[in-house]
């Protein structure tokens, strides 16, 4: 099981939580939202508001979850991080939910 993290526009968090459930590539993804971000692109300093997507994904899924999320994202570069949660310390019970997804 992996947690992919990906920020994106407002206007296109649940868009693509949904798309990514719907699809079935994606157990749950949790949408916060109020995520400022301050980075440099193309030379220039930029700030925008964000909403930041925390997407659950079985091990088997996680290539065709980040290709189809590249895909799908409005923007050039997408923030797609895959993390690998500590497994041995997680509620088994979830563990198996997001597997049987």
């Amino acid at each position: 099981m992996h947690l992919v993290l990906c920020n994106c526009p407002p206007a296109e968090a649940l868009l693509l939580a949904r798309a990514l459930v719907e699809e079935r590539l994606a157990a749950c993804v949790n949408v916060l939202p109020g995520v400022t971000s301050v980075y440099r692109w193309k030379g220039e300093l930029c700030e925008d508001s964000e909403h930041t997507l925390l997407i659950k994904v079985s091990s088997e899924k996680r290539d065709a979850l980040t290709a189809r999320l590249a895909v799908l994202h409005s923007y050039d570069v997408p923030e797609i991080l895959v993390l690998d949660p500590n497994m041995a310390a997680s509620f088994d019970g979830y563990v198996a939910w997001v597997r049987s997804v």
